[in-house]
């Protein structure tokens, strides 16, 4: 990904996962980076950060998304994340059956 924001390397949580921008007036898919991380000193919170290429999506200019979340917050996301991919696994595993 050129002209990112987020700097991306062997620390980073997720990079080159199917993204997809999705505005009113259009809709576009692009590869993208999802990033967790906590300030090194004194941590207040999580920060979840996501951005996609930006060359792949003309519609709009090179942006990055960040939340900052408390770690309750965190931890809901993730069990969240944790039970959606159990329900899509059971899925792909009914698939094959």
């Amino acid at each position: 990904m050129s002209n990112r924001l987020l700097r991306v390397n062997a620390y980073t949580t997720l990079d080159l996962v199917d993204g997809r921008v999705r505005a009113h007036e259009f809709e576009t898919e692009a590869p993208g980076v999802v990033n967790v991380t906590a300030p090194r000193e004194d941590p207040e919170h999580v920060n979840l950060q996501v951005e996609l290429d930006g060359t792949a999506v003309d519609d709009l200019p090179a942006h990055a998304e960040e939340f900052d979340l408390s770690p309750a917050q965190a931890r809901e996301l993730a069990e969240a994340l944790n039970d959606t991919a159990d329900r899509v696994e059971k899925a792909q595993r009914e698939d094959e059956d």
